[in-house]
């Protein structure tokens, strides 16, 4: 049984009360292992890496997914709060939703079905695949170490599809609609904050827009063909009949592009992350957009390359009125980051490599995984507080800010360093390591393939 060090420790005991001591015991254990393990993110893995291999009781680590009674939904409220109190203590929370698909086959698994694969598709070409589809909301902000926003998963759900419900006999739920939930859960766990969501086009919907909480705006992309209007007149004096809901109705968003009368100002987005800026010219507006009984006062944006009338063109959308063109633009650019870290969980901690199988234990485990990358990211903010943390430079690549990568790789030798009991001095050259631990590196190295 390795030593736990004192940086994860204090990163990992808010969860204590989530769990009765014996689980917490096996969560501490498979969270260490996750961290460790090069390759497949199974339960067997996670085992091997910290040295119990051979440990008889082995099914009793796998049940802390499939049996034991704790909540997920409460584990995200507590990384939450963390992930607030270390990064963004004050102002407004900027939160990113979008969905991912985890790539699944097999009959075992009853959730999942045939999706559109938003990696590997494109305009001219459609790839579907079979898998599960998760909504994940992510915090977005910067970094003291980073040289962009990052996005961290703080609540992750699944959203089977209506195929599945009908089987199973429930009424079906849209994205949007699991979108609303999470987005109301997030309004209930930080009550004095003001909340900013992002999305893309497909949570451009009127319905989703109407129910967000008072102090909850939306940002998202929003269709040339809106059907925007004009405010509702002031009732008259003695009029009779219902109030009006909406005005006149006013030009389409390609029709204001077009118009030469159109404002456009110039704005130069932040660099990305190879250090290059980008000038685009925006005109804006506020206008009431209705559909089929339900009417949303929004800010309008419209987006297009700099000193090209005729380039492409972005529409986007806020339900904050008063927030300006720019702020728009520039906060969501940042949804961008989510993809980045969807890339990162896939490649570094083993999001689709895991192999459960019920029920219960395929709804905690990738939400698990992709609140790791939220914890390594706090890890690595203590580290980089006590010095710990580089990029990885050498001669042929060069980082100007350490990635998650680099994150990873500080939290991990931080963690191989204060798991190895160590009776060398502190000041010989040649370090005596104990056996057990040099046979765990040597069969890591050997099966990483």
């Amino acid at each position: 049984m390795p030593t736990f060090p004192r940086e994860f420790q204090a990163v990992i005991i808010p969860y204590v009360r989530l769990f009765s001591r014996r689980v917490f015991a096996h969560v501490q254990l498979l969270l260490l292992g996750a961290i460790l393990a090069p390759g497949k993110r199974t339960v067997t893995a996670a085992l091997r890496i910290v040295g119990l291999g051979q440990q008889a009781g082995w099914h009793k680590y796998h049940r802390v997914l499939s049996r034991a009674k704790w909540s997920a939904r409460a584990a995200s409220r507590v990384l939450l709060g963390q992930l607030v109190a270390a990064f963004l203590p004050a102002g407004p929370l900027v939160f990113g939703l979008d969905e991912t698909l985890e790539r699944r086959w097999g009959p075992r698994i009853a959730a999942r079905s045939i999706y559109r694969d938003a990696v590997r598709s494109s305009d001219a070409h459609l790839v579907k695949c079979s898998g599960l589809r998760w909504l994940c909301v992510c915090l977005l902000t910067p970094l003291p170490w980073a040289a962009r926003v990052w996005a961290l998963p703080v609540l992750t759900v699944l959203a089977p599809s209506a195929g599945w419900a009908t089987a199973q006999g429930r009424p079906h739920k849209k994205v949007t609609d699991w979108a609303r939930q999470a987005v109301r859960q997030l309004a209930r766990w930080l009550p004095e904050r003001k909340l900013i969501c992002l999305g893309d086009s497909g949570y451009a919907v009127l319905d989703l827009l109407a129910a967000a909480p008072p102090r909850v705006s939306w940002l998202t992309r929003l269709r040339l063909d809106a059907a925007l209007y004009a405010p509702a007149p002031s009732r008259r004096v003695g009029q009779l009949g219902r109030p009006r809901v909406k005005g006149a109705r006013l030009p389409g968003l390609a029709q204001v592009a077009a118009d030469a009368a159109t404002a456009w100002q110039a704005l130069t987005l932040p660099a990305d992350a190879r250090g290059q800026a980008k000038t685009v010219e925006v005109a804006t507006g506020t206008a009431l957009w209705y559909s089929a009984g339900t009417a949303v006062p929004i800010r309008w944006v419209l987006v297009r390359p700099a000193g090209e009338a005729a380039g492409p063109l972005t529409a986007l959308l806020s339900t904050d009125l008063t927030m300006a063109a720019a702020a728009i633009v520039t906060t969501y650019a940042q949804r961008w980051a989510l993809e980045v870290t969807f890339a990162q969980v896939r490649a570094h901690l083993g999001v689709e490599t895991q192999r459960q199988w019920t029920n219960l234990a395929i709804a905690r485990t990738t939400p698990v995984l992709l609140g790791l990358f939220s914890l390594v990211t706090l890890l690595a903010a203590r580290l980089h507080a006590r010095g710990l943390l580089r990029a990885q430079v050498c001669a042929w690549y060069e980082k100007a800010a350490p990635t998650f990568s680099d994150a990873l790789a500080a939290v991990r030798r931080y963690l191989w360093a204060e798991t190895i009991f160590d009776s060398s001095p502190q000041d010989t050259v040649l370090l005596k390591i104990p056996r057990h631990q040099l046979h765990i590196w040597q069969e890591a190295l050997a099966w990483a393939a």
